[in-house]
């Protein structure tokens, strides 16, 4: 808005092209009073010269001249994209013959010689509000191209923020997915070594239902099982590694530390227990017999993102996912099956009891197992 009322408060600035020197000081004594800037020029070379430094309002030529003449001057301007629209005033000696060659050269208006300074004025105040206004929506236009760049990049880079956002709400909690993008640090994505707490649930009884039950039957109980779940993973602020049918494995204490990660991983799944126990009731009298069963275990693991251009998950690899997901095998309906690091970590809250050394499918070793009866109403915080 500035620029615009600067525009038309500053002086119009005219070019006055003639090779006789009485005529170009009659123009300045007629105009230069009238708040017209005036500058001169005595040929069609040296206005043309003049014009390629600086662009006027308005240009008042006389036709007749040595070198080029009005005529070709006035082709040229037209010519040259920076003055194609440059309103341009001739100055005719005679009548009509040079009047249709000074329009057929571009001009836009003209003046005959002896001039009426009233009509002279009024012409070249006409073609310069005229000009005025050219540059006003030219300089509206480059304007609004501006801004339609500035918007189209801040479109562009506002989608890449939501698609940055979407593929960490794959596997982070959305409080989580909110800090790393604040922060705009997801370095963690790069591989690394970190000890996290493994978290493995899945269905007893699934596979059975899903080979007699309608495709639309297993598509709804599916539909409740990953949405109660997939609310206390982010209830708990567990990071999401995937869902894979019935299987669901989630981890703490990466990519945030989780100081009370054992803790947090036992009380997610005492409630993820309640919750698919509500869902069971209502499976059961459709004459569904499905159950619930979960394996935690801590231990240190390589994780990042894993997968290819366009299609990303955040993994966790080592033998701590393993040690989870043989527990969860191992488990009866019902059971929350538990390392002995993850009960020290919380025996704050955690109502346990031994289950002794077991042998697990795929561990080479004996494992002491502990089963989770409940939390301590005492000490745990819902």
């Amino acid at each position: 808005m500035m620029d615009q009322q600067q525009a038309v408060e500053t002086a119009p600035v005219l070019l006055v092209v003639d090779d006789l020197a009485a005529n170009l000081k009659l123009m300045e004594a007629i105009l230069t009073p009238r708040g017209f800037e005036v500058h001169t020029a005595d040929s069609g070379d040296s206005a043309l010269v003049w014009l390629d430094q600086r662009v006027p309002d308005l240009v008042l030529l006389d036709i007749q001249m040595p070198g080029i003449d009005g005529y070709e001057t006035c082709r040229r301007i037209r010519a040259a994209d920076r003055t194609r629209f440059l309103p341009v005033v001739m100055v005719t000696a005679s009548g009509n013959e040079q009047k249709l060659r000074a329009i057929e050269a571009g001009a836009d208006d003209f003046v005959q010689k002896p001039f009426d300074q009233a009509e002279l004025l009024a012409r070249v105040r006409s073609l310069v509000r005229i000009k005025r206004y050219h540059d006003t929506v030219e300089r509206q236009a480059a304007e609004l191209a501006d801004w339609n760049l500035q918007l189209e990049n801040k479109v562009a880079a506002q989608v890449d923020e939501l698609e940055r956002v979407g593929r960490l709400r794959r596997f982070l909690s959305p409080q989580i997915a909110r800090l790393v993008m604040e922060s705009g640090d997801d370095s963690f994505l790069g591989s690394h070594r970190a000890e996290i707490t493994t978290v493995f649930c899945d269905m007893r009884g699934f596979t059975a239902f899903a080979e007699t039950a309608e495709p639309e039957e297993v598509m709804a109980v599916l539909r409740a099982y990953h949405e109660a779940l997939g609310d206390l993973v982010f209830r708990y602020e567990g990071t999401l590694e995937h869902f894979a049918g019935d299987g669901l494995l989630v981890f703490f204490n990466d990519p945030i530390p989780c100081p009370d990660a054992p803790e947090r991983a036992v009380r997610m799944a005492v409630a993820m227990r309640s919750r698919v126990a509500e869902l069971a009731e209502g499976w059961r009298r459709r004459g569904h017999d499905l159950s619930f069963g979960v394996g935690i275990a801590q231990g240190y693991a390589t994780l990042g993102r894993i997968g290819f251009e366009g299609r990303y998950d955040y993994g966790a690899i080592g033998t701590v996912t393993n040690l989870s997901a043989r527990l969860c095998a191992y488990a009866e309906p019902g059971q929350i099956l538990i390392t002995q690091r993850v009960e020290s970590g919380a025996a704050d809250v955690a109502v346990t009891r031994s289950l002794g050394p077991l042998e697990l499918r795929g561990m080479s070793r004996r494992i002491e197992v502990v089963e989770v009866l409940g939390l301590d109403a005492a000490r745990s915080v819902p």
